[in-house]
């Protein structure tokens, strides 16, 4: 696993948007991500999460150099798995595949902007009960390929119980406490990170409605330290 240094501050009035969600976020029209994805436009600029959320960590999963037999010789190429987040209720995960390590990571932060997404923490734990958003509100389930990750919520102490991939999604993500489960085959670093990310937006999925969210304390997105 790698991490990469801070990159330098975004500057919006440089930045020339391309797209009309773009453009609104540059207006001041849309000022928060949850506002950014509510309103339904599509993500297409990484430049957007970067004013929105700025100060977002990344995170280098999986390097892997895939070779190939031409007729003009042997051809190597590298495919990059990239989680990126905010630790606090924003995630994102994404991959690219090109000839040089440097550039494609950089690709793959900014296919992982692409797909953040926004998630739901609570403390669904029969055994702690505190109400704040330190863990997930219930279990659930995330599938990739042939690997499958169970997350269920854990009282506050616990930390992250699960396997080493899984982890850095679950930071990135703000997740603090959780027990994972995972079957399949859950050695292959990739359908690892994306099961978990996918239980991640399954969360979000599952319908609740907002008398549970109130009684529950269920949080979404950012929640203010």
């Amino acid at each position: 696993m790698m991490g990469r240094p801070p990159e330098e501050t975004f500057d919006i009035a440089k930045w020339v948007p391309t797209t009309r969600l773009g453009r609104l976020v540059q207006t001041g029209e849309l000022k928060t991500m949850n506002a950014a994805l509510e309103s339904r436009l599509p993500l297409r600029e990484a430049q957007i999460v970067d004013a929105l959320l700025p100060g977002l960590e990344d995170e280098v999963l999986d390097v892997n150099m895939v070779q190939r037999m031409t007729d003009s010789g042997r051809r190597v190429r590298f495919s990059i798995t990239v989680a990126v987040g905010n630790s606090n209720g924003f995630v994102g995960l994404g991959q690219f595949e090109g000839k040089e390590v440097g550039p494609s990571i950089r690709k793959a932060i900014d296919a992982a902007k692409l797909k953040v997404i926004e998630i739901r923490r609570g403390c669904g734990s029969w055994e702690c009960g505190c109400y704040t958003p330190h863990s997930l509100p219930l279990t659930i389930l995330g599938k990739s390929g042939s690997t499958e990750v169970l997350l269920r919520p854990a009282p506050r102490g616990v930390g992250l119980a699960t396997g080493n991939v899984a982890k850095h999604v679950l930071r990135l993500a703000g997740v603090k406490d959780v027990w994972g489960l995972t079957r399949g085959q859950s050695r292959t670093t990739v359908n690892y990170a994306k099961s978990t990310f996918n239980a991640l937006a399954n969360v979000s999925r599952f319908k609740i409605n907002a008398e549970q969210m109130q009684r529950l304390k269920i949080r979404t997105g950012s929640v203010g330290e």
